[in-house]
């Protein structure tokens, strides 16, 4: 297995013991051997068993990657991929939460003197209620998902996702799990090369993985990460200041938040519209519109819309609807993702979707845990579909608002 990083050590992470680290890697490996050794036999399965079967029994050829599901699921190899990828994503989680356990009262107070420490602001608002569709399910089948609260201040949910986010991605993105994050920056300067936000807007930010790299790239400006997890945002705040790179979090749903019309230069998120509900995204997107200033850009990073992919690798990704709890995975990418933006006051001229490579497969010198050795066998190695960023890339939908009585440019 391709085993690329380990992950970056900071003062928020617990410290696992040997007989937790052991079962953290097993579970990390596991997910390794699924993608290598698994999965690839899926497709020779499907086009030398299931097609032949599928077509004496229907007189035709599977349209779609709901024919190709109810063919598939009959078979025999598929129920050993899938009944293992649900297990090694429940390993991942229990192998996580014992570390947790085990230290979360040091780790609630490790947080308080952290976050004391820093001028910038956390937010979490007396009463605040989470949206159904993200409290009333596990996702990803996260132990209690990103709202639950066990106690008192309590962080658990973030320190739970930092670490088990690092083993569900094998460590593709990276020692502090930030590649999505790093590489919207990268696309950014990039491309616009003479854009400097004065205010950023993370949309969805849980730990912060994603958000820090602003800090990075935009030193001066001032940079808000949002999340409906009140433990993940306490965490995201404190692992800020763990890591030298301090940021604002606040308890908020994209949906609606407090900020004035017009505050923020760029809004981002960084899949979070998988995980919302199909009447909560054309909310959000209307909400990105109405914090930004004239000019300023909205970047929603995910993957790739179905209608981008051939039917048997919609039905590969689609996994995660069926097996993972990711209730709105499938429902999300058949969605007219442009329309909504137009509808939210985008242009539609001003819209459109685009590739941001993944940063571990640019230049990383200097960079924790990176080596040009990790770095380029990521970048030679072709990925298959149904991996953690197949194709090496995130796929980014931007959207520009326009100058005032100016065309956008």
């Amino acid at each position: 297995m391709l085993n690329c990083f380990q992950q970056g050590k900071h003062d928020m992470l617990p410290e696992a013991t040997h007989d937790e680290a052991s079962r953290q890697e097993f579970a990390k490996s596991l997910r390794g051997y699924i993608q290598h050794a698994t999965l690839p036999g899926l497709q020779p399965v499907y086009e030398k068993k299931v097609v032949p079967k599928f077509k004496r029994e229907n007189g035709r050829e599977p349209e779609n990657r709901q024919d190709i599901r109810r063919a598939m699921v009959k078979n025999s190899y598929f129920q050993l991929y899938a009944s293992t990828n649900r297990i090694a994503q429940e390993l991942l989680w229990e192998s996580t939460v014992m570390s947790v356990e085990r230290q979360l009262p040091q780790l609630i107070e490790k947080a308080k003197a952290l976050s004391a420490k820093s001028e910038t602001k956390l937010v979490i608002p007396e009463g605040f209620v989470p949206p159904k569709y993200v409290s009333a399910i596990d996702i990803h089948c996260m132990p209690g998902g990103y709202c639950t609260e066990v106690t008192a201040d309590d962080v658990s949910a973030g320190v739970v996702y930092d670490r088990g986010v690092y083993l569900y991605t094998m460590g593709y993105t990276g020692p502090d799990n930030d590649d999505m994050g790093r590489s919207v920056c990268n696309y950014l300067k990039r491309n616009n090369p003479d854009f400097k936000p004065r205010r950023i807007l993370d949309m969805g930010c849980t730990v912060g993985h994603s958000t820090l790299p602003y800090r990075d790239a935009f030193p001066d400006a001032e940079i808000w990460g949002i999340d409906v997890g009140g433990g993940c945002v306490r965490y995201a705040h404190a692992r800020g200041v763990a890591m030298g790179k301090e940021v604002n979090f606040a308890q908020m749903n994209a949906e609606e938040t407090t900020f004035e019309d017009g505050y923020f230069d760029l809004v981002v998120s960084h899949i979070l519209l998988h995980e919302t509900s199909g009447k909560a995204m054309p909310k959000i997107f209307k909400e990105s519109e109405r914090v930004l200033a004239p000019g300023g850009l909205m970047i929603h990073a995910d993957l790739p819309p179905f209608d981008l992919m051939d039917p048997f690798t919609q039905f590969i990704l689609d996994n995660e609807t069926w097996y993972n709890n990711e209730p709105f995975w499938g429902a999300m990418r058949d969605l007219d993702q442009i329309q909504l933006a137009e509808d939210a006051g985008f242009p539609r001229d001003a819209v459109r979707f685009d590739t941001a490579p993944m940063a571990i497969m640019e230049t990383t010198e200097g960079s924790k845990g990176y080596s040009d050795e990790s770095k380029e066998a990521v970048a030679d190695r072709e990925f298959t579909a149904g991996e953690f960023a197949p194709g090496g890339g995130w796929e980014v939908l931007i959207a520009q608002k326009p100058l005032v009585n100016q065309e956008v440019a």
